[in-house]
């Protein structure tokens, strides 16, 4: 074992080590998506009227026009991709049943083709994708019609995706009412009641009207951070514990029953209906053994009576699903992992060989107690300060952006002060002071200006085109301006005396050749990591993911948004990596401690954000900031996504002696792997 622990020292052997990681792990990721090679997956692609829908068709390798299966299209919700229906997709496929994960309009790589304005772009990708995609699956001769034309066909999808299911169900039968036959014969929607189709006018009222004969079920989790409960969505106060099957929507679904019960079929004229009231939060729907042993339950009774003599009755204990997202999370981390071996591989090449500049110096660090306790204060505030005004930023509320102003403008104060003291004191002969007195002022005049205008900055446009990333990049750029200012602010009064802190002490010391080579370097890792991601994807139809953290492939389109996106990012990732560096790489804080320390710094905050968000909801039915439903999930991807970028910013400061490569590198691929697992409102005008 020792002897294969030294030989992983060559960053070559340890290279080849996690390539093999990564594409084995993803070997038996697509050894469980296709259920030990007894059911084709592949990538599948239709023109629709609205533009194009792509999705993963899971065909048993026995359904076919001699034995046509029912079918089971299942879409994702709001933000996410086809990938997301894993569960679902997995295991009815498993079971003979044809399945079809949509990437609905605008999402993974689906697009609409036509213009639109920004105020409307919400309801552009869900109204009509399932029911497009409905009219596509059923003209293909593998899906079972009855001896009516009747498609046996049931919708379904999570969130935004169940509202599109809703609409496609009344778009069904809207046609039945001409055509005499029906293509959808069940639904099943996961985390989404009536209220958002209700504004495409689809109210409750309309749904149960025109929901014919058919078998319907909701999955409505009791800690949905979302729907279920009207009166707390009235109040704009959604995170709270919820029980949709007491509520007068719930209860109307089922036919108003005198005692309703999770679960059980109730009959409705002639139809039958089920509410599942899982206790989980929203996105957890679908990383859930429970639900989706509800759905496999569902689809049993469903389609019983369609079922072909290939269809398997195995229980709804029997998953596997969760085995494909193990083995992806494996190649997930070999994805990241096998990029700073590869660093050392091209460092050494003729190359890049002046960027090689290993750095094991340790900066000054603080010695005396009082001098730690600052050094630990100022660490925790700054840890602090993007959790706490963590909503304020995501949603540009205006009371703490009043904050937000009021701190920039005593700053703009203070930089002032520092500026004239160093005039004065040192007779301008200090040049970091001076430097520093300009950067408090310029970064305080710059973060006043994004709070007062930032109703106008990052604003959903033909520019901008995704709505969750125009919130983080604000956030970010708002974290890091006030890093800068406690850095500038920090140096001045206390650094700046000190002979040994030096430009090269913050890693900013580089030349112009060496600054041009980092950014062709962190291009190179990018590019190769994912040319093994998409000869992933072309040959075994996965990806890199572990829920809703994913590495995934991306469209051309998806690159023109990348680059308007990137230089915003790269400010964010260069003082991030300033400040890691030089907070968790000195002579107090180094080693094992210092990866510690520079993760405290950059999501410290926030995972004591999610704990106190989330552990409040469970303990007491309402959680830490009720009113932040959207921005909370966002976190459960964003922290382990720079988690990883505090690792690369240190492991690449070793290995260079600079900030620039991991900035550059972190702002690249981060950005790619967040544009690319997103909406991309692509058209909007």
């Amino acid at each position: 074992m020792r002897k294969f622990t030294a030989k992983l020292k060559d960053p070559k052997r340890l290279f080849v080590v996690l390539l093999a990681t990564v594409l084995l792990a993803s070997v038996f990721a697509n050894l469980m998506n296709t259920s030990f090679y007894t059911v084709s997956v592949k990538r599948i692609s239709f023109d629709t009227p609205s533009g194009t829908l792509s999705g993963l068709l899971y065909l048993p390798k026995d359904a076919s026009k001699d034995d046509p299966r029912p079918t089971i299209i299942t879409t994702h919700g709001y933000l996410n991709s086809a990938e997301m229906q894993d569960a679902p997709a997995i295991e009815m496929s498993r079971r003979g049943y044809v399945v079809l994960a949509l990437d609905m309009y605008d999402h993974g790589h689906s697009i609409t083709k036509v213009e639109f304005e920004a105020a409307g772009a919400f309801f552009t990708f869900w109204t009509t994708a399932m029911y497009d995609a409905t009219k596509y699956m059923y003209d293909q001769d593998y899906v079972l019609k009855d001896r009516n034309g009747n498609g046996i066909i049931a919708v379904s999808g999570h969130s935004m995706g169940g509202f599109a299911s809703s609409m496609a169900v009344v778009a069904d039968e809207m046609q039945f009412a001409t055509s005499g036959f029906r293509r959808i014969h069940a639904d099943l929607t996961v985390g989404s009641d009536f209220s958002l189709s209700g504004y495409a006018g689809v109210t409750a009222e309309v749904a149960l009207a025109m929901a014919g004969p058919r078998i319907s079920g909701k999955i409505a989790a009791h800690f949905d951070e979302f729907f279920f409960d009207m009166a707390a969505s009235a109040a704009g106060k959604t995170v709270i514990y919820k029980d949709y099957i007491k509520q007068d929507e719930g209860k109307a679904f089922l036919g108003n029953p005198a005692n309703p019960e999770p679960g059980v079929f109730y009959k409705v004229g002639n139809a039958r209906r089920v509410i599942y009231t899982p206790y989980e939060i929203h996105p957890w729907n679908h990383f859930s053994i429970g639900t989706t042993a509800n759905i496999i339950d569902f689809y049993a009774e469903a389609f019983d009576g369609y079922k072909s003599l290939n269809i398997s009755t195995l229980g709804s204990s029997s998953q596997i699903w969760w085995l494909k997202e193990m083995f992806e999370f494996i190649a997930l981390l070999g994805f990241f992992a096998m990029l700073m071996p590869l660093a050392s591989i091209l460092l050494a090449t003729p190359v890049f060989a002046s960027l090689n500049q290993p750095s094991e110096k340790l900066v000054p660090g603080p010695k005396s107690a009082t001098s730690k306790a600052i050094f630990w204060v100022v660490l925790l505030i700054s840890a602090a300060f993007p959790a706490y005004f963590f909503p304020d930023m995501m949603d540009k509320l205006a009371p703490g952006l009043l904050i937000l102003q009021r701190f920039a403008e005593v700053m703009l104060g203070v930089g002032a002060i520092m500026l004239v003291l160093t005039l004065v004191q040192d007779k301008a002969k200090n040049t970091s002071r001076i430097v520093a007195s300009v950067l408090t002022l310029l970064t305080a005049f710059v973060m006043r200006y994004f709070t007062t205008n930032a109703a106008t900055l990052f604003v959903l446009g033909k520019v901008f085109n995704q709505p969750t990333t125009n919130q983080i990049v604000y956030w970010a750029l708002m974290s890091g301006f006030f890093g800068l200012i406690v850095m500038s602010v920090f140096h001045f009064f206390d650094r700046s005396r000190n002979p040994e802190f030096k430009l090269s002490s913050y890693g900013l010391s580089a030349s112009v050749k060496n600054i041009v080579l980092a950014l062709v370097l962190a291009v190179v890792l990018v590019l190769v990591g994912y040319a093994v991601l998409f000869l992933v994807d072309a040959v075994l139809v996965t990806d890199f993911r572990l829920w809703s953290w994913a590495v995934k492939t991306f469209d051309l389109t998806h690159l023109r948004t990348l680059f308007n996106y990137v230089p915003f990012f790269f400010v964010f990732y260069l003082i991030n990596s300033v400040a890691i560096n030089l907070n968790s790489n000195n002579t107090y804080m180094h080693g094992w401690k210092g990866y510690l320390v520079g993760i405290l710094m950059t999501v410290g905050g926030l995972i004591v954000y999610l704990v106190y968000h989330y552990g409040l909801v469970f303990a007491t039915g309402t959680a830490g900031y009720p009113a932040q439903a959207l921005n909370s999930i966002l976190l459960f991807a964003l922290i382990p996504t720079l988690i990883v970028a505090v690792i690369f910013a240190k492991r690449l400061y070793k290995k260079t002696g600079n900030v620039y490569t991991a900035a550059v590198l972190n702002a690249v691929l981060m950005t790619m792997i967040t544009v690319a697992n997103t909406i991309m409102y692509f058209n909007v005008k």
